[in-house]
């Protein structure tokens, strides 16, 4: 058996301790990359009292504390969804103020560490008010007020969807969640259509043009109806409330491919 001289010896050592060090460069990215695979990260927008936290926490599996009955976050929630088989979500709970903060998650959730998904909350102009600072008693506002600041939320929100989706080599998926369901179960339909692309709504124009914005086959559209409350409401029952967040959670999966 012949042997290589010294210096081929030392040129394959060097090869392998090349690989070696690559392989081991490499290694943490392939882990993030997998890890991101199996746990997406899902952005949750929407204004100030529309139930983000309250939604997330049922998608999470976790019980609301009391802070849940206190309108508004200045900092982003976060929130982790396991499953037995080794698959979940992350989720980012973006503040619903138009605050430096907001301002902020905004851009971190969309330019600075581009998430996998976004869950957009809407309420269908019931979205609890919020006081102003500084002010007491109790916070109002009507029903037409509050699909305005609706409209104007998602506005900002959507110019950033379509920012991310064009950078993006893969497609972005964007479920819009009516929450409150409970509150208006006699006209699901009807609300689901407005805030539906195609609709000629002025919010399905507004998603019309998200869409124009990112390229259609880059940005998946779907909206759902939930309810955040576990024992449903007057006019739905907490099986059907639970039933719509497990519809959510499933449509989740399916965008993540892990169904």
């Amino acid at each position: 058996m012949t042997s290589l001289p010294r210096s081929g010896r030392a040129a394959v050592g060097a090869t392998v301790a090349t690989g070696v060090l690559g392989a081991l460069a490499s290694a943490p990215e392939r882990v993030h990359r997998v890890f991101r695979r199996r746990f997406p990260t899902v952005a949750v927008t929407g204004m100030t009292g529309v139930g983000k936290t309250q939604l997330a926490d049922r998608l999470a599996r976790r019980s609301s504390g009391s802070a849940a009955a206190e309108v508004g976050s200045a900092v982003m929630e976060r929130r982790t969804r396991r499953s037995r088989r080794l698959h979940g979500f992350r989720f980012l709970v973006v503040p619903g103020d138009n605050a430096a903060t907001r301002l902020g998650a905004l851009d971190e959730v969309f330019h600075d560490e581009p998430v996998d998904g976004v869950i957009h909350v809407v309420a269908n102009g019931y979205a609890t008010p919020r006081r102003a600072a500084g002010t007491t008693g109790a916070a109002s506002a009507t029903r037409e007020e509050q699909l305005a600041a609706e409209l104007e939320d998602w506005t900002i929100t959507a110019h950033r969807i379509a920012s991310m989706a064009v950078r993006r080599s893969a497609p972005v998926w964007l479920v819009i969640a009516v929450t409150k369901a409970d509150l208006f179960a006699d006209e699901l339909d009807d609300v689901i259509r407005y805030y539906s692309p195609g609709s000629g709504s002025p919010f399905g124009d507004k998603v019309d043009e998200l869409r124009a914005l990112a390229g259609g086959a880059r940005l998946s559209v779907d909206v759902l109806p939930v309810s955040s409350q576990p024992e449903g409401g007057s006019s739905l029952t907490a099986k059907r409330a639970g039933a719509m967040v497990d519809a959510l959670a499933t449509r989740l999966a399916q965008l993540s491919g892990h169904v």
